[in-house]
């Protein structure tokens, strides 16, 4: 039986599960939130659209039956509160830290062997925070961060050159937020590398749209994005269990990768049954490295600011 959890109902873990059950290669998405009825309500509502969309995938939603989770082959947590006015960084990484760590504990009890995909914020630390909180291998932890990341520069490059953004192939490192580091030299259409394609000040200037794609949601619609996160999770769980192996960058511990070492950052890596099967040390430049480390060094950052809570 292939299961996956999905924690926190909200848009995007929602999203998540919609997405899950309609690629119909599972059997059961359970969805779990701490409001009364909102799991139980949207799961509902995406299992009453399987006859629309011809899936066969249960949808079940539960409110903190940790329980209903057990056999899980992925959980995906995408619990958390978003930043708030008034809320400093500190108090918002208290706040989701203490969430996180409380699922995992959690989820750890009802499915010991699961494989765990991050997409709380901020991504980075959060992914740190399970990844404690659970004892298990950094293979078997780790975040969305470059799927989500990529697809955006990918939506953005197909727009710019008329081109299918199934053509285009890319790839960016580094912290999720506006330290990543895309890497044009690693972007190519169809084969072709981007940079014969583009002018560099419209390239750059796409560069700098995927920095701050998110934020771009947020001031649009007045609150982050859900669809592609959720879609990005969903991949990310359907190359797991369908041992697909297919390369995506997403958030990891690195250990001695790049010269780094024990900081969370996106990386290529190979995501296949047994989590992160391999990170792809990829050859950087002096100047890509330069962005790379400066971007280690905001998110080892952010993590000492995590270790001082104490938690």
């Amino acid at each position: 039986m292939k299961k996956v959890t999905v924690v926190g109902a909200g848009s995007v873990g929602a999203t998540c599960a919609d997405v899950l059950a309609q690629k119909n290669f599972l059997d059961e998405v359970v969805l779990i939130d701490i409001k009364e009825g909102l799991a139980e309500g949207k799961a509902l509502d995406i299992w009453e659209s399987s006859a629309i969309h011809h899936f066969d995938t249960r949808v079940v939603g539960y409110t903190n039956d940790y329980s209903k989770t057990k056999g899980s082959d992925v959980v995906v947590i995408t619990s958390g509160l978003p930043r708030r006015p008034g809320m400093s960084r500190d108090d918002l990484i208290s706040t989701n830290a203490k969430i996180v760590r409380s699922v995992t504990d959690q989820i750890m009890e009802a499915s010991p062997d699961t494989i765990i995909i991050v997409v709380s914020n901020p991504l980075d630390v959060m992914t740190y925070a399970a990844h404690m909180a659970s004892g298990k291998p950094a293979s078997k932890v780790f975040g969305q961060a470059g799927v989500l990341d990529t697809a955006r520069y990918r939506a953005f490059l197909a727009t710019e050159l008329n081109v299918s953004p199934n053509d285009i192939q890319a790839l960016l490192m580094g912290g999720h937020g506006d330290t990543m580091v895309p890497l044009p030299r690693y972007t190519t259409v169809s084969g072709i590398p981007v940079t014969n394609l583009i002018e560099k000040d419209k390239l750059d200037a796409i560069v700098e749209r995927t920095k701050k794609g998110g934020g771009e949601i947020v001031n649009l619609l007045g609150t982050s994005a859900w669809y592609a996160p959720g879609a990005s999770a969903a991949q990310m769980a359907e190359s797991v269990i369908l041992n697909q192996k297919h390369i995506f960058p997403c958030c990891v511990r690195l250990d001695g990768q790049w010269d780094l070492k024990d900081v969370y950052v996106g990386a290529p890596v190979k995501l296949g049954r047994n989590g992160v099967e391999e990170i792809i040390e990829i050859d950087l430049n002096e100047e890509e490295m330069k962005l790379l480390h400066a971007s280690a060094a905001h998110v080892h950052e952010v993590m000492e600011v995590y270790d001082n809570l104490n938690l």
